[in-house]
């Protein structure tokens, strides 16, 4: 039940939604857009799913924040 309830939902949601996300990936496709910036400050801010691991440290592995975006983003699910 749960299962076609998502599917459903899934449905719904590709109907209203799917004009505006189709004009948005046009203007990203003009624009020549890459990934979701979240942040502006740093390249490992930008977008976790593309951080560099080792980025943060890079001046040496106990260096505190540069930026406060950092502080903000969690580190990934795969090294916590």
């Amino acid at each position: 039940m749960a299962l076609a309830a998502a599917c459903g939902h899934a449905v719904i949601r590709q109907r209203t939604d799917g004009p505006g996300l189709e004009s948005l990936s046009r203007l990203g496709g003009q624009l020549a857009l890459t990934d979701l910036a979240l942040f502006t400050e740093a390249r490992y801010t930008r977008h976790p799913s593309q951080a560099d691991l080792h980025a943060p440290f890079q001046d040496h592995p106990s260096a505190l924040e540069h930026f406060p975006s950092g502080s903000f983003v969690p580190p990934p699910m795969r090294i916590q």
